[in-house]
Parts: C-alpha cells; structure tokens; sequence
C-alpha cells in the first residue's frame, strides 16, 4: 500500500524542505491539540475539590486562547506547505505527461486511446496529488497523531482504561485492510472505464457533422447514455466498498466509547481515577475518533493514488519509438536527399508498404511524388520526419543516414504541410507565426502574399485578428490549406514538403502558389505530393508511386512520352481541365 511513497521518493527528495516543514509543524499542532483536554481536566476537578480560584481560572482561559492561536498559525503554515506541495508534484506531473506526448511518434498514439491519455492527465493525476497532501495528512494523524492521543490518555488519565478502550483497534486495521484491497482494484476498472467515457466523447463532438448528415444524433445519444450506465455502474462499485469505510469505523470506534465509559465508570467509582480525569479521557477518545477513520481514508487514498500512479508511470515508462542515437552525426546543410532500397512496414500493417525505393535529389529541386489513392505518397515523406522506426535501406541527408543524425536538427529543415490542416483555436496572425514565433509582420505579409491569401484575409472580419474556431471550423477547406502553407512559408526551411496541400483550392490559385514556390526556392528543396499533376509540370524530378513500388520516374516531359499511369492520368487530366 506504502509503495506509492516509494515510487514518489524522486518528487520527496526534490521537495523536502517543504515536506520537513510540514511534517514537524503538524506534529506540533498535534501536541498543541491534546493539551486543552487536559486544562478543562483540570479545571472539572479544582471545581469538583472546590480549589478553584478566580487566577487559576484566568489562568486556564489564557492558556487556552493561547494555544488557539498557536494552533491557528501552525495549521495554516503545515496545511499551505502540504496541500501545496500536492499542486505542485500536479504541475511536474502534468509537464513530464505533456513533454512525453509530445515527444512520442505515431505508434504511441496508435496504441493509446486518446481518451485514456486524457484521463490519466486529469483523473488520475487528481488521485496521485491528494496522495501527496491528504495521503500524508492521513498518515500522519493515524500514527503520530493517534499515538501522542494514547500517551496522553496513559499518562494523564489511566493506562488501565486506555488498553482496554483500544482494544477494537487491531480489528478495525484487519477489517479496513481488507476493504483497501477492494478499493485498488475496482478504481482500476473505473479508471479505465472513465477512459473509455472521453474517448466516445471526442469522437462524437470531433464527428458532429457526419453524425448530424446521417441523422445519428439519437443512436450517439443511446451509446453514450449507454457508456455512461457502464462508468456510473463501475464507480458505483467503488462507491460502495468506500462506504464500508465510515460504518467499520464508528461501529468499532462505538465499542472504544462503551468501554471507555463503562469501565472509567467504574475506575470514578473506586477513586482510581477523577471525575475531571474521565472527562479529559472521553474528549481523548472523542478526538481519537478521527485518527481512527483516517485509517480508513488512509488506505483508501493511498489505494487509490497507487492505482493512479501506475497508470500515469505507465504512460511515461513507454519508450520512445524513433529515439536520438546515441552518437549523433552533425550536418550542417541538407545539400542532398537520398533514399537507397528503402523498404518500410507499419507496425500494424500485415506486409510492406515501401519496397526497395530509391530516390536522389539536390538542393535547389524539386521533388513530385504521385500515385493513386493508399500507393505509398505520403509513407515515402514519413521516412523524412521519421515518424516510424527505420526500416530497410537507407534514408540519407547529405551522405549521412538520417537515423544516425538528431531528429530535432532534421525537423528544423522541414516545413511540412500535412494533408490533415491542423489549425489552433487562434488569430490567424498566431496560427501563421507558429511556424515562426519571432517572426515579423513583413514575414507574415511575405508567407501570405506566397500562400495567395492575401484576397481572403481582406474578406475576413478582423483580419490576422480573425478567431479561426477549434481546428478552423470557421473556415473553409481551401483557407485552411493556405494558412497552413502559409505556416509552412514563414520559415523559409531548407526543406519544404506539401503533402497534397493543394487539393482543396482551385487551379488558378494552385498556379500562383507553385509560380510563388518557384520564384522564391531555388536554392531550396520541396518535395510535392499531389493528386493533380499540375501542380509538379516544373519538377526535376517526378516518381510514381503503386503498392509502395516505385514505378515510374523522370521529368515531366519524359513521362508524359512513356505509355503507363502518368501519361494516362495526364490525359484524363488534361480532358477535365486539371482536375
């Protein structure tokens, strides 16, 4: 059950003055706490022997208003350090989980729901923190507080009377014990569940247009309420073993009570113990209530926090997929780009994706890759972002392999335009300078003038201030694809990769686009995925891609001569006006 305050030691070690502090300040308030029963003890028996005098009287009330306000202090200082101290190992959680997520490839995402992630990063987080503040307040007052109780009620009343009102402890700690057990494993399954709950959800609001044309509205409301039944069911299971916790422990703490009565009766009665003394000892064994239920909620939170805790160390145990090498080789200008027998698999996939490509291309060309839908476009692009871990052959840039080079430097070439137009619920004015965050308005102006979105933007209501929605939803396809190419622009990268980012806008703007790429990259490479052919007339180099194979490969006025898809597609092309 402790285990979890091992696996948390790096967060104590970092944090220990805050923790020391709190520690020692909750056992002074503890010892404050236990002094005032023992002063109105006192003051019962001066009454009951009639020594009470109006100084003593004063005397105790002072005393008592005294220790008011050192407890007052103390509990503010040891409860701002403690439950601080939660928030914060809370923070460095989160910022370990979010710098993970974001470090992590593909495959990761493809064997994590997103759901689940999201609910490690809130739930489960939530229950780890209250292990580092509730947990240790628990832990505190179930030993050092319960045990300071049990030295006062011993020495100032009766050690007699103390054994014997406690000896239903050893029966609450096996009972609670066992419900602890209970608890671990059902908040798991309710955990996973709530998971599970978030990942319908993005899916239904991410969806809500297709669900809203197929008139499925009803059907995702029954699955939801249906998800929901399963989640409420799940943590009505935990519910219910939580709520053994309170009744065990005022059941068994009712038996403490009969026998400190009972039996401190009887002690008044044969002068082994005062009238006085009795009442402090019941206002101890009052007090002692709390302890004990905080057995209870000890294990309960630390059950709880441990669940949690192996959830999100799971997440961030997971290796990385296409980690740095270890010995990193250093480049200073991507002059080439070289793919040697390259030959690829998806790790979900059932048989290659890429077999024995080989491309080679010099700074300052131009690169077009086309094919039919799912031929293998967009995984040749993948071996260049290294998205996946590498497959057969070689990927180089600038004669070196690129495994062997650091991802971040390769990155830092890119700019990429996927087919997916990513876009943050920012200003437009964000949204471009994300590719650049020092950029200058003249960078700005320059990217949008490149993307041919110049005309749009005067047509837009605020401009660069224009609030584009969550993931652009207040634009339209074609303005979503040149804010991203925009994006792309505004770092002028060493490499440029359009991934079919111009399927959306018309062939006028295509063409002014591609003059623009043209006119402003000629010392720099791009690679051009399309569909439309028009697009990549200008390239060096042109390849056609079919079942991962390269099929096809020259310029444009070589293929277009050479019976096969190119030409065939060029035609079809031609006859439909570019489409």
């Amino acid at each position: 059950m402790f285990s979890v305050f091992t696996k948390l030691k790096w967060f104590f070690k970092e944090n220990w003055g805050r923790y020391t502090t709190a520690v020692i300040l909750l056992t002074v308030a503890n010892i404050i706490e236990v002094i005032p029963p023992k002063i109105i003890g006192n003051t019962i028996d001066a009454i009951h022997t009639k020594e009470l005098t109006t100084e003593l009287l004063w005397n105790y009330i002072i005393a008592l208003v005294a220790l008011l306000f050192a407890a007052y202090i103390v509990n503010f200082i040891w409860q701002y350090q403690l439950f601080g101290g939660a928030n914060v190992l809370q923070k460095d959680l989160r910022m370990k989980l979010m710098d993970h997520f974001l470090r992590m490839r593909p495959p990761f995402y493809e064997r994590n729901r997103t759901g689940d992630l999201m609910a490690r990063s809130t739930n489960d987080l939530q229950a780890v923190s209250e292990t580092a503040g509730f947990g240790i307040m628990t832990l505190l007052d179930s030993t050092l507080y319960l045990g300071t109780i049990i030295i006062m009620m011993g020495v100032t009343t009766s050690w007699k009377l103390t054994l014997a009102a406690l000896l239903p402890l050893p029966l609450l700690a096996i009972a609670l014990q066992q419900i602890g057990k209970f608890i671990h494993k059902r908040y798991t399954i309710s955990q996973a569940a709530f998971g599970e709950l978030n990942d319908s959800v993005l899916e239904a609001v991410e969806g809500v247009r297709v669900v809203r044309a197929y008139v499925q509205e009803r059907e995702m409301e029954k699955q939801f309420a249906q998800k929901t039944e399963e989640v409420v069911e799940k943590n009505l299971r935990v519910s219910r073993v939580n709520g053994l916790f309170a009744p065990v422990s005022k059941f068994i703490t009712a038996f403490s009570y009969v026998i400190g009565l009972g039996y401190g009766a009887y002690l008044v009665s044969i002068n082994d113990i005062t009238v006085g003394s009795l009442v402090a000892f019941n206002v101890y064994l009052g007090m002692a209530v709390w302890p004990m239920m905080a057995i209870g909620e000890l294990i309960n939170t630390m059950q709880q926090g441990n669940a949690s805790l192996d959830r999100v160390s799971e997440t961030l145990n997971e290796k990385e997929d296409v980690p740095n090498p270890k010995e990193r080789k250093v480049v200073q200008t991507p002059t080439t780009i070289r793919f040697n027998d390259v030959s690829f698999q998806y790790p979900l996939s059932k048989s290659l994706n890429l077999k024995n490509v080989n491309i080679e291309l010099h700074r300052g060309e131009t690169l077009g890759i086309v094919g039919k839908t799912g031929s293998g476009k967009t995984t040749i692009v993948k071996q260049l972002l290294r998205e996946y871990p590498h497959g057969e052959g070689d990927v180089e840039i600038a004669n070196e392999a690129i495994q062997l080079q650091d991802k971040e430097q390769v990155l830092n070439w890119i700019g990429y335009v996927p087919q997916s137009h990513i876009l943050f619920s920012r200003t437009i004015r964000d949204n471009i300078r994300f590719g650049k965050p020092d950029a200058t308005e003249e960078d700005i102006a320059r990217a949008i003038r490149m993307a041919n979105f110049e005309d749009d933007l005067k047509r837009l209501p605020d401009g660069l201030d224009t609030m584009v929605g969550e993931k652009g939803i207040s634009l339209s396809g074609g303005q979503k694809q040149r804010i991203s190419i925009a994006r792309a622009f505004i770092r002028n990268p060493e490499i440029l990769i359009l991934d079919d980012s111009l399927s959306a806008v018309d062939a006028k703007t295509e063409s002014r686009i591609i003059d623009n790429i043209q006119n402003e990259r000629k010392d720099k490479t791009t690679i051009i995925v399309t569909h439309r052919l028009s697009a990549i007339l200008h390239a060096e180099k042109i390849v056609v891609v079919d079942d991962g194979e390269i099929i096809q490969y020259g310029t444009h006025d070589e293929l277009v001569r050479q019976p096969g898809w190119y030409q065939e597609q060029f035609k079809l092309q031609q006859v439909k006006g570019g489409e």
